[in-house]
């Protein structure tokens, strides 16, 4: 499928929709005078600009098949050894879903970040995981937040992931702990920093953190599924240990401490290093979650405008397995043509969950592999027509 002549049309009227200052966009979206006179991006927002920015770069939210609290994804860090070696230094990193992101972003350390998702209760979530960072001054304390039980003992700088956990399931949730957070979240996300939270969005940030709260470290994708009464696949255990093969969803422990090939943990959680980075990350104002349709015709296209007008490029784009669930539409083509609008270079490109049954060879008690693909050489193929279905994605990705 080709792009057409007025897609291209449409891309530049969104570029002029974005600078255009009727539009109500903040300073940092407006592209530049002259095409040479390009604004660094930012070393951070404002909260004022950050929350602008979040709403000039939305869509209306739409709805997805479950609610994704925890990833299940227990090769994403196989891709990270050569994420670092190819992607370019300082590119902006897009992303879909919640905090598997700040995995990949603490190994590549871009300047920006837009994770975009349909869900609305995804930026909810992002805003509860920014308000914890800021909240606490360390992982452990992190955690302990998370979950709502006090802060475990006897952690230090070179405390492993594993060991951290291993902390955690000696606490116990507290549901007074957990009401002054929820009262301490809120008051900071609204009070301090003026977001423009509805009921609805307060209602939904606290049934979120209810999850983590009732579930704890053993929280699943099927746990979440559960507790939001859509059903759910596959089983879970209870508090008190990490998942075992045997076709249940991992748990938030478990991805916690998963490794690459060479078994090198990268989780944001494995060590006060990624932990602090993310912190500082976060307090810059620098993830901007956004709420967007991936097949829409604003949000990533807007995201392209923003970071092109900055003098940037995308460096890497996290897709989970989004692609996989567009293919089962007849509008799946959208997506690429939006993706074609990003400003990328040759070191850009997809990270994408793919069944692992289409890899070899295949990790034994996995559901997915992380796998790699070229953007530049993904949308030629586009253009030319040989992405035809899921299949063809698959086979330009690689470990």
């Amino acid at each position: 499928m080709k792009r057409r002549v007025s897609l291209v049309c449409a891309a530049v009227a969104l570029f002029v929709w974005v600078a255009l200052p009727h539009a109500q966009v903040p300073a940092q979206v407006a592209a530049p005078a002259a095409p040479q006179a390009f604004r660094a991006l930012p070393a951070r927002l404002s909260d004022a600009e950050f929350w602008s920015l979040r709403d000039a770069l939305s869509e209306p939210p739409g709805e997805f098949r479950s609610e994704n609290l925890v990833s299940n994804e227990t090769m994403y860090q196989w891709p990270i050894p050569e994420l670092v070696k190819t992607v370019s230094p300082g590119a902006v990193y897009m992303g879909v879903a919640p905090d598997q992101n700040f995995t990949y972003l603490a190994a590549l350390k871009p300047k920006m970040a837009f994770i975009v998702d349909i869900r609305r209760g995804n930026v909810l979530q992002h805003l509860l995981y920014k308000a914890l960072f800021e909240l606490s001054a360390d992982r452990a304390e992190f955690a302990a937040r998370l979950f709502s039980m006090p802060k475990p003992v006897g952690i230090t700088a070179t405390t492993s992931a594993r060991e951290l956990f291993d902390a955690i399931y000696t606490e116990k949730a507290d549901e007074k702990l957990f009401e002054a957070n929820t009262k301490t979240v809120l008051d900071l996300l609204v009070g301090k920093h003026g977001y423009k939270l509805t009921e609805s969005d307060e209602e939904g940030l606290t049934w979120i953190y209810s999850c983590f709260f009732n579930f704890g470290p053993d929280l699943t994708y099927q746990a979440c599924e559960t507790a939001s009464g859509r059903g759910g696949y596959g089983g879970y255990g209870g508090r008190g240990g990490y998942f075992r093969f045997g076709g249940g969803f991992r748990s938030f422990a478990d991805m916690q401490t998963q490794t690459d090939a060479d078994g090198v943990d990268h989780a944001y959680l494995a060590n006060d290093a990624n932990f602090r980075w993310m912190k500082d990350f976060e307090a810059k104002n620098l993830l901007v979650p956004v709420t967007g349709d991936f097949m829409g015709p604003k949000a990533i296209r807007a995201v392209g405008a923003y970071v092109r007008a900055h003098g940037a490029v995308v460096g890497t784009f996290y897709t989970s397995n989004v692609e996989q669930y567009l293919f089962q539409g007849t509008t799946w083509g959208n997506f690429y043509e939006n993706v074609a609008t990003l400003p990328t270079d040759n070191g850009s490109v997809f990270i994408r969950s793919v069944p692992n049954s289409n890899v070899t060879p295949a990790q034994p008690g996995a559901h997915a592999a992380s796998m790699l693909c070229s953007i530049k050489a993904l949308v030629a193929a586009f253009d030319l027509g040989k992405i035809r279905n899921y299949l063809d994605v698959i086979r330009l990705s690689h470990q």
